[in-house]
């Protein structure tokens, strides 16, 4: 049986149409995808995503095995900073991709996603050799996001924190709508302003603050948001969804994830299968493409082929983008096919769609 957010009975009463995802209960739409996704990139939009996971990490080996499990140079992170990140396997295959917080000195939260919180939690109880403290909150955390160009004056109107000295991948903590000890972070996943406000539900009602959201926000158009938006909105910035784009089949190198790859660090779980990978070379790319031809989607698994239709790669994630109008995707391609420009083709049913590569992000925001 699928769990619920504290949110659920907002999510009833707004009449959202709830599906199974990650094994909680979860708003996709509330008044429709599109009216959400426009409303996010126009005004604002308030997310649940309460279904995500949460870690935290303590004492005088909290860094030492952060910096063992996760890829980022965490040691560069000072309080009240976030760092974006991932797990591997020793193959280099990806475990999860994950937010690191440093609340304090020896204090850190790992956010991961909702469909791994089980194998994410195993797999660092298993590699803490180092004896870090580890408790996980998951059960305790709410979490909202409120996203779009309105978002940082609908917030300010329920907090009395600053927001302008919150900058990008910086987080406060204070009180919202009243409630207090909000971890106020400056991040988020539909490549617009925005916030995450992590709130701990031994310690509030985290359905207040939804509701006062709401309310101050709604006369400048923010709408509640879900996650069939989200996921058209981080596919227009080209953002990987776990599970899509990045799995344990793929590794951080050719899912465009180099940037965050530290083999500077020192040593890390994966380390050497990636230095092997660099190496060698890439024999494929995560690259995004555009479909011209009106009314052509594509879609997770369709296959991308060559003018002779030979097999090249395979779509990780596609949509019709809302902003653009078209199709469009991400996947991995064959390197030699991989460049911006080239042309290549995407199998939709039984018919090869003619489409161009482009990197990611499919927006300029």
């Amino acid at each position: 049986m699928s769990k619920t957010t504290v949110f659920y009975e907002n999510h009833k009463n707004l009449d959202a149409k709830l599906i199974d995802f990650g094994g909680f209960e979860m708003p996709v739409q509330y008044a429709g995808i599109k009216r959400e996704h426009n409303a996010v990139r126009n005004a604002a939009g308030l997310f649940d995503v309460s279904h995500m996971g949460e870690f935290f990490v303590t004492g005088p080996s909290a860094l030492e095995l952060i910096q063992h499990v996760t890829i980022n140079d965490a040691s560069k992170l000072k309080v009240g900073k976030a760092q974006y990140t991932a797990m591997c396997y020793e193959d280099g295959g990806i475990v999860d991709d994950l937010l690191v917080y440093k609340l304090a000195e020896e204090e850190y939260m790992l956010v991961v996603n909702a469909a791994n919180i089980e194998k994410d939690w195993e797999w660092i109880t298993k590699n803490n050799s180092v004896g870090a403290e580890l408790e996980n909150r998951s059960e305790d955390i709410a979490l909202l996001a409120i996203q779009g160009p309105d978002a940082p004056a609908i917030l300010q109107k329920v907090t009395e924190k600053n927001l302008d000295d919150i900058s990008f991948y910086s987080f406060d903590i204070g009180d919202v709508a009243g409630e207090s000890d909000v971890i106020i972070s400056a991040t988020g996943y539909t490549g617009e302003k925005g916030y995450e406000l992590y709130i701990d539900t031994t310690k509030c009602d985290a359905p207040v603050i939804w509701d006062a959201l709401l309310k101050v926000g709604r006369a400048s158009g923010l709408e509640p948001a879900g996650l069939g938006a989200r996921d058209t909105l981080r596919l227009e910035m080209g953002l990987a969804l776990y599970g899509n784009d990045i799995t344990k089949e793929t590794h951080p190198l050719e899912a465009r994830l180099g940037w965050l790859t530290k083999f500077d660090k020192g040593d890390f779980i994966g380390k050497d299968a990636l230095l092997k990978k660099k190496e060698s070379g890439l024999s494929r790319k995560l690259m995004g493409f555009e479909i011209d031809e009106p009314r052509a989607v594509p879609r997770k698994g369709y296959s991308i082929t060559d003018e002779s239709e030979k097999e090249i790669g395979f779509v990780t994630s596609g949509s019709q983008s809302i902003t653009l109008g078209k199709g469009i995707g991400m996947g991995y391609i064959a390197k030699e096919h991989a460049n911006e420009g080239d042309t290549i083709y995407i199998k939709i049913r039984k018919k090869l769609v003619p489409a161009t590569v482009v990197k990611p992000p499919f927006i300029k925001k």
